[in-house]
Formats: C-alpha cells, structure tokens, sequence
C-alpha cells in the first residue's frame, strides 16, 4: 500500500508547490522589490485567485504549458514556455506548449511546406513569462530597490529628452505666473520643471485616505501603487494589483472643475505642455529602448497634469511613504535593451514602428511623381525598407492561419502567400520593363532569384550557426528530416538551371566585339562579348526544343512540391517524429500547474478572418511599394558603378527575407537549430518550386519576354552553393566553424557579383 500511495503523494506536493510558486511569482515580479509590500498588498486585498481545473478537450494533439520539476530542493519556479527536446537516437521531437494553438503552430514548424515563426500567435499570461519581460509591460508606478541611477541610458536621456522637456516646464510655468490666476500651477509646473530634468530616483505622489485595512495591520508597509480608472490601462499593467481589488478611494473633488484657474490651464498650459510630451512620447517610441521614456511622458500628459496640483507631490526614494500615498510615478532608468520583445497585439514592436514608414513612402510615392521634393534613389529606399514590416505582416498572418486550421489548409495558405513577397516585385518589374522595351529588370529578376537561393542556402543557416554556436558549444538536428529538404533542394535547383544547360549544350556561342592586333593580322580575335544566344537565327531552338522543356519543368516542379508534402505531411510524418506531451507523466518530474486546459480561455491575437484581412491588405500595399520600388530602380542601375548582379543579390533578394532571418537566429540562440535550417530550405525550395513555375506561368499568358535561361555566373554559384551545404549537413552537428565556413562561402559568392560585368541588357 505504501508503493501505491507514494506516487499520489509526490503529485500532490507538486501540485501545492506549483500552486505556492505560481502565486509568488505572479506577486513579486522582481526579486530586488521588497518582501513587505508582497505581503501587504496579498494580505490587504482580496485577491480571488480561484482557478477550475477543466479536462482537456479532445483535440488532435494534446498540450502541456512547460512546467520545470522541483527536484531541486523546490526553488524552481514553474512557468509556460517553449522547448524542444530531440533524441538523437529515436530522433523524437517533444514540444511543450502553452495551448492548442501554439502547440499546433510549434508542430507546423517541423513540417515540409509551412514557413517558420517564431513569434506567439496566442497571448501569454503576463504572470508566466520572466522577470525581465515583465517589467517591459509594467506601467512606472511601483517603488522598488533603485540601485545606481548613474548610466549611460539616463545620461542619454539627460541630452535628449530632459533639458528641453524641464525647459518647456519652465517657460509655462512664467507664463501661469503672470495669469495670477494659475499660480497653483505655476508653482506645479516649477515642481515638474525639476523632476523631468532628473526624473530617476523620484517618485510623484498623490495622497490618499487612509486605508484601513492596510495600514492597521501593516503601519510601515510602502507606497500603494495608484488603481488605474481605465480598463485597457489596466490589462496592460500586469505588475499592478488586480483590477478586481476593493481599495477604498476617496471621492474626487467637485470643486476642482468649477475653479477659473483650472479653464486658464487646460487653455493656456495643458496644450503647450501636450505638445511637448507628445513631441517626446513619439521620439521615445521610435527609438524603442527608450520606451520607459515614453510610458513616462503618457501617463504624465493622461493622469498627472489633469490633477488638482495640491494633489501632486514630488518625493525622493529614501525610505517607504506609507499606506496614505499612491504612486502615480516612479521611474529607475531611461534605457532597456530587452525592448527589442516588446509587442503590441502579437506584433514586435519594431514591425508597428515601420508601418508610418510605409503609409509614408505610398503618399509621397504617388503624390509627388516627377521627384520635385524627394529623389528618386531616396524613394527607392524608402519602398525597399517598406517591404520588411509587411513581410512580418504577411509572415504573422500565415501563421496565425495555420496555427488555427488542419494541415491542408495551412499547407495552401503557405504555398500560396509564402511567396507573395517575392512574386509582387517580380512581376511588377517584369511589367515594368516589358512596358521599357528593356531587357534588364529581367536581368534583375534572376539575380534576385539567385539571391535569394544563394542568401537562404548560405547565409540564413551560416549566421544561425555562428551565433547559436556561441552560445551552444555544439548544436545537433534531424540530418534526415534535413536530408528530405537537401534532396528537394537538388531537385529544384536542378530542374530551374536544365534549360541553361541545355543551352549550353546545344545552343551557339556568339562573340561580339571582336577585333584584332593590325600589326598581327594573322593572330587571334580579341571578343569582349561571348554568349549562348537562343534568339534570333537561332530561334527554332528555343522554340522547338528549350520553350518545351521550359514548360515541362514548369510541370514537374510544383508536382514534386506536391508530392513532398503528402511524403512529409501524411505517409512518412514519422521522419519528424513531433511528440506534443499530455502533460500527466508525473513519474518523469514534470507537473502540469492547475487550471491548465487544453484551449480553454485561449486568446488568440488575430482570428482567422482578421489574419486573412491582413494578409490581403499587406499584399496590396507590398504591390504599390514593389512597384514604387520598379519605378526608381532605373536611375540606381543608370548611374550605379556597382554591377546590376550585385544590386539584385543583395538588395532587392534579402530585404524581403530579413524576418526570416531574425527567425532563424531566434531558432538556435534556443538550441533549436533544426528550425534554423529549416528557414533557410524551405524557402529556397518554394523558390524554385513555386516562384519560378508561376513566373513562366504568368508569362504564358500574358509575355514579357521572361526566359528561364540564367547567365554563367547564376548557374555554378547556385550549384556550388548546394554542395557546400549538403556537404556540411552531412553528421548532422553543426557549431560555430560551419557557420563561419557558410558565410564565407557567401561572401565569396557576392565579392563575384561586385566585380562582375553589368548584363548586356543593362
């Protein structure tokens, strides 16, 4: 009986002690806060915290939230997250997930086909994520340990922000002096004035009754953050208290709005001093470490200057200020470098701060057509840079569709706006340069094409490897589910590239610009021009044996797609072998933490319909900046020293990808590096096996001239890109040396284009 008993025992002391730890960390975000006001917050309010265990539903896959053992004397706290367990002997992969969507869009991950995402395309309880992102999304109301406040962030914010903001305080409070009538606020705006010169170390204050509850019990607890009055302040508060806790708050004063001085004020001072925060809130946005900044600059233009001014004190951080205060503002430090995670809905923030950037390239864009206020070359990089928010866009849409549909919906939803990116500027060049007469946006098309096999062939997985091989002495992946994209990867590189090598076998060198020494006229020609020309007397070839085989092609590629998805996704999904843990194997020290239920209480950012909306209206504005893009190319190629093959491996074929990139770094700074492959391969295998098919698609039916013949240089960097990395792939390991040799590989392969001729067309 006591063999039968033990393992109940041990689940429920696991269960009390997640239950014990969850509750610890959802109060004390930070370590360094003082232990008292834990205390006196969870015991002078009613928090409620009661949870419901619910089954889980019955899906196709089960989940589990990460919840780590505490075999270590218990001092582990548990929380969600993301892992990726791989045994290189069963090459079995188990995914822990938070819920069904994102176990869903994990597994999506390791399969043929789908595009790889990093981001969360569910919300994450605010209570589960670490110390550090915590503080990202707290407001700047709670008094904590400060520690030095000399660094170089506020130093920073000294230069920047808080001479001219401590000015502008100064000024407008000469000028409520000379109302008479504003003196209250003049004397606040001199207070202010010198707290926004130095703001760190120093609280504002707004005195309160006293709270019985608290303070009878607790008479020396600290200062109670201030209860925020609006529903959307307080979901994206998490360090504050609940907004179910019954605070006593005093009644707001009547008189404060039938004072004449309060009118002269919101006349006279609030609008001058709104435009000064709003200058500074949207400068601290952009920058985004300085984003602390900006939560300081909004909760003082919304709460403290629409205060009675008695009402707003100014304290330094020495000792506790007691139950009769509420912190309204408390601010440590200008910079954080963590604000690279910071999202907003599920999008980072650095992708919402791009979009002004795109709305603005289409206004100017389109609106100033003959270049009298911007050049061209600046427009070009304006709607060059404009691609990489809507690629997130699209990315975040893709995923969040497949995360929430079967794998056949997901599959098409992949294949057919994977590559929209790509596809809009393709074809928009392609118009635009049959529009031209011109044969050179051809020429660009296929070194962007190029580009963006040799980039994800190369570099995607070169830079991953580095910068997880620093962190990850040695990083091992699934060599055969990495060998089924090696094998695609010959396919599709070999089918592309069969017409220029039967042009090379059976077409005819012509030589242009030849000439020879007059003093030697029996000595060799010198030609400066020789190429395999399929056009002109030669024709009859292209026509009657490479347009044939060039549609053949076009065929047999997107079957091949095909049919590796139906290898990968159904007959042999075992290759991948993706396990997504029930969470109820006790006996392996895992504990699932109470109340977690399979979908139940999921939020997910953006539902199917708002994804798919997404999608369609970022592949619009991704067509008006591809053709942006097209128009103000000309003058760049016209005027450029650097060759027209460099700008189109480099430029116009990684931009687009940068997400990806961003991805594939994320993968394996997790010790995730079969995901980090994965990017690379995957969308140099929908290059070939989409893109190009649809290109000589759209060709058939309405021509400009797209011919799937590639210059010298296209055909033996692609195929001895292929080699290098199959080569490499081999032991299935990987470390920082490989990666080094990748990137190498790839610099070598641009260092050709740079100093390569400009194509003929061109």
């Amino acid at each position: 009986m006591s063999n039968i008993k033990a393992p109940i025992v041990d689940t429920e002391r696991c269960r009390r002690r997640s239950t014990a730890e969850s509750s610890d960390t959802q109060w004390d975000h930070d370590p360094r806060v003082y232990r008292r006001t834990s205390q006196c917050d969870r015991l002078c309010v009613d928090i409620g915290s009661h949870v419901a265990e619910t089954p889980s539903p019955d899906v196709s896959h089960q989940y589990t939230p990460k919840c780590l053992s505490a075999h270590k004397g218990g001092s582990t706290p548990c929380h969600y997250g993301e892992e990726v367990w791989q045994d290189g002997s069963s090459l079995r992969t188990t995914i822990r997930a938070e819920n069904e969507v994102e176990a869903n869009k994990l597994a999506n991950n390791y399969r043929f086909g789908f595009r790889k995402w990093k981001s969360h395309v569910t919300e994450r309880p605010i209570e589960d994520r670490s110390d550090i992102v915590r503080e990202l999304y707290s407001e700047l109301n709670f008094v904590r340990p400060q520690g030095s406040l000399i660094t170089c962030g506020n130093m920073a914010y000294l230069i920047l922000f808080g001479w001219w903001i401590s000015l502008a305080y100064l000024l407008v409070s000469v000028l409520m002096f000379l109302t008479i009538i504003g003196v209250p606020y003049g004397k606040l705006c001199w207070k202010l004035s010198c707290y926004f010169l130095w703001p760190f170390g120093k609280s504002i204050l707004k005195p309160r009754s006293l709270v019985r509850r608290c303070c009878v019990k607790f008479p020396h607890c600290e200062a109670i953050p201030e209860e925020s009055d609006s529903k959307e302040v307080k979901e994206s508060t998490p360090l504050l208290m609940p907004p179910s806790v019954p605070i006593e708050v005093p009644p707001q004063r009547t008189r404060y709005w039938c004072r004449v001085s309060t009118y002269v004020w919101l006349l006279l001072g609030y609008p001058l001093l709104g435009l000064i925060h709003g200058l500074a809130c949207f400068l601290s946005w952009i920058l985004v470490f300085t984003i602390p900044v900006a939560k300081m600059n909004a909760r003082t233009l919304a709460i403290i200057l629409l205060m009675p001014p008695e009402d707003v004190h100014i304290h330094r951080l020495k000792k506790p200020q007691g139950c009769e205060s509420q912190v309204l503002l408390c601010c440590y430090h200008a910079f954080n470098w963590y604000y690279y995670k910071y999202t907003l809905d599920g999008i980072n923030v650095f992708a919402v701060n791009l979009l002004p950037l795109v709305i603005t390239t289409l206004v100017v864009g389109y609106v100033d057509t003959e270049n009298q206020f911007v050049s061209s070359e600046a427009k070009f990089a304006a709607a060059v840079s404009s691609i990489i928010p809507l690629s997130y866009y699209i990315g975040m849409g893709i995923a969040s569709i497949s995360a929430q549909s079967n794998f056949a919906v997901g599959a098409v939803v992949n294949a057919t706006f994977g590559s929209i990116t790509e596809m809009t500027f393709y074809i928009t060049a392609l118009l635009r340069g049959h529009k031209a007469g011109t044969k050179c946006y051809e020429e660009i098309v296929k070194a962007a094409l190029t580009g963006t096999l040799l980039g994800c062939i190369l570099f995607i997985p070169g830079i991953s490897m580095i910068i997880g091989g620093f962190k990850h002495r040695e990083q091992r992946f699934n060599s055969r589910s990495a060998g089924v994209s090696s094998a695609l990867l010959f396919i599709s590189v070999g089918g592309v590239f069969a017409p220029t090598l039967f042009s090379k076998a059976y077409g005819s060198l012509v030589c242009a610009g030849c000439s020879s020494s007059p003093a030697n006229t029996s000595g060799p020609f010198t030609c400066m021009d020789c190429h395999y020309d399929m056009s002109g007397s030669y024709e009859p070839l292209y026509l009657r044996h490479i347009e044939p085989l060039v549609y053949t092609i076009s065929v047999l590629l997107p079957s091949a797609y095909l049919i590796g998805l139906i290898f990968t996704l159904k007959t042999h999904s075992h290759i991948y072998d993706i396990q997504v843990s029930d969470g109820h194997d006790h006996h392996q020290g895992q504990c699932p933490p109470e109340g977690a239920s399979g979908g139940h209480g999921t939020v997910v950012h953006w539902s199917r319909l708002r994804a798919l909306s997404v999608l369609i209206m970022a592949t619009l504005l991704m067509a008006a900046c591809a053709d942006l893009t097209t128009e103000h190319i000309k003058p760049i190629l016209d005027h450029s020293a650097i060759s027209q093959y460099f700008i189109g491996v480099t430029v116009l074929a990684m931009v687009p990808e940068i997400p990806e990139i961003f991805n594939g770094i994320q993968f394996a700074l997790q010790n995730n590096i079969s995901l980090s492959l994965e990017v690379g391969n995957c969308i140099a295998v929908q290059v070939c096996m989409i893109q190009i098919p649809l290109l000589i698609l759209f060709n058939t039916f309405y021509d400009v001239g797209f011919v799937l013949l590639f210059s010298d240089l296209h055909l033996w960097a692609s195929i001895f890109s292929v080699i290098v990395v199959n080569y490499i792939f081999m032991d299935g390991k990987s470390d920082y040396f490989q990666g080094t040799a990748l990137v190498v590989v790839y610099l070598i392969l641009l260092a050709l284009y740079f100093f390569a001729p400009s194509p003929r067309a061109c």
